[in-house]
């Protein structure tokens, strides 16, 4: 336990600091190390490269180029065209139009910050410019692209799999129901928003055009369908889903619809191979932090702790909301699953909570994460696409903040929401 100290305490000084979360979590460890005596320095690199020699994770950097080549392949803009067509014409059509968009390019990116520049970069003037308050109009797309990691396929579902050793198929089935009912209250709110304010939909579009906008969008559409089809049918792992994606992606940007060229691919595979490199650098140094901490006990004694205090799964899911929702204010996603998933696992266990309806949970409450301050990414690239400052962010997407917040209490109390797909196809799950 005393190890355990050192290096939350090290660890939090240097966050204080203002040191990149990756090289605190890095630093913290090798200090950890150093002072206690307890293993050779060198068995630091040796986890931290075995933290990654794993094949799961070979999922996360597919998915990653996968989400730049489709941004940059026209798919974005096609699926705001099909939106538009559908529900433009309802009250408050292109805020609802903007969330359809969202979940769509969510099931093809797995990827929050990719999903608010695809959708919000088009979806923000246009929703400006048909008198939908800018603040709104960019918290809105910041608030709706955080459904980039609840509607799989998902990063932080992956790295969630890999800490808890769970089915990574699994969990992107129980993210569908989530999504779903998320980005239902998401649209209910921008609906009942719009009648209140007065923002109005736009005239019908023809059924013609409607059609010609669905068959123009059916390549980047079936984009999830052949993903997730061929994971739950299956034909592929979520790995080699994955790399099909990435595959499928430049077929559709180079050959179909032809708004990518041969020359801008060195250019999306260099964007894209510094956010992989960022995001598995802070996997392997949260990997490194999560181990020091099961090989020391700490996990298992807490679990002791609980279970001897007679805390109720109840309280125990509410407590954990609470935490997680201070510690996503604060740090990456990944990082806060790879630190803290082992780290409730076996309490989790020993309660008799569904291990995959608590990889849901958690990774809904790291989507709240992402449009809180200081570090919620998703009010920093909003605020880039925009001009607006962070501040005036937030105050657009504090709403959506407070719905999510409800939506997450109903997720956590009503499992069946996550469970009743992965029911369907696998029967019982625990």
């Amino acid at each position: 336990m005393e190890v355990g100290l050192t290096l939350f305490v090290i660890f939090f000084v240097f966050l204080l600091m203002g040191i990149p979360l990756a090289i605190c979590l890095g630093l913290a460890v090798i200090a950890t190390f150093w002072y206690h005596d307890t293993l050779p320095l060198m068995a630091v690199a040796q986890r931290m490269y075995n933290g990654l020699d794993q094949f799961p994770l070979m999922a996360i950097p597919f998915f990653v180029l996968a989400s730049g080549i489709m941004t940059s392949g026209g798919v974005s803009k096609r699926l705001i065209k099909v939106c538009n067509a559908f529900v433009g014409h309802l009250p408050g059509g292109l805020a609802v139009a903007s969330i359809v968009s969202c979940m769509f390019f969510a099931a093809i990116s797995g990827s929050s910050p990719s999903t608010v520049v695809a959708i919000g970069s088009i979806m923000i003037p246009a929703m400006v410019a048909s008198g939908y308050g800018e603040k709104y109009s960019v918290g809105l797309l910041g608030s709706a692209g955080s459904l980039g990691i609840l509607i799989p396929p998902s990063i932080p579902m992956i790295v969630y799999g890999v800490a808890t050793e769970q089915s990574v198929g699994k969990l992107f089935m129980a993210g569908v129901g989530p999504g779903l009912f998320m980005g239902g209250m998401f649209i209910a709110t921008a609906v009942i928003v719009a009648k209140y304010k007065g923002f109005g939909g736009s005239q019908p579009v023809p059924w013609k055009e409607r059609m010609a906008a669905l068959v123009d969008a059916s390549w980047g559409l079936f984009m999830p369908v052949l993903v997730l089809g061929g994971i739950y049918g299956g034909i592929f792992t979520p790995t080699e889903a994955a790399a099909v994606s990435v595959v499928y992606s430049l077929f559709v940007g180079l050959f179909i619809y032809k708004d990518m060229k041969f020359s801008d691919i060195p250019r999306v595979f260099s964007r894209s191979a510094i956010t992989m490199s960022m995001v598995l650098f802070i996997i392997t140094t949260a990997m490194l932090f999560a181990f020091i901490l099961t090989s020391e006990g700490i996990p298992g004694a807490i679990a002791d702790f609980i279970i001897e205090h007679a805390v109720t799964p109840w309280v125990f899911l509410l407590f954990v909301n609470i935490l997680l929702y201070f510690v996503g204010d604060f740090m990456e996603p990944s990082s806060a699953i790879l630190i803290l998933a082992p780290l409730f696992l076996p309490i989790v266990l020993k309660l008799g909570i569904d291990p995959i309806h608590f990889g849901i949970i958690m990774t809904v409450n790291m989507e709240i994460g992402m449009i809180t301050p200081p570090v919620g990414l998703n009010l920093f690239v909003a605020s880039g696409i925009s001009g607006l400052s962070l501040w005036d962010v937030f105050r657009g997407a504090a709403p959506f903040m407070v719905i999510m917040l409800i939506g997450l209490a109903i997720i956590t109390y009503i499992p069946i929401i996550s469970l009743w797909f992965p029911k369907l196809l696998y029967g019982t799950m625990f």
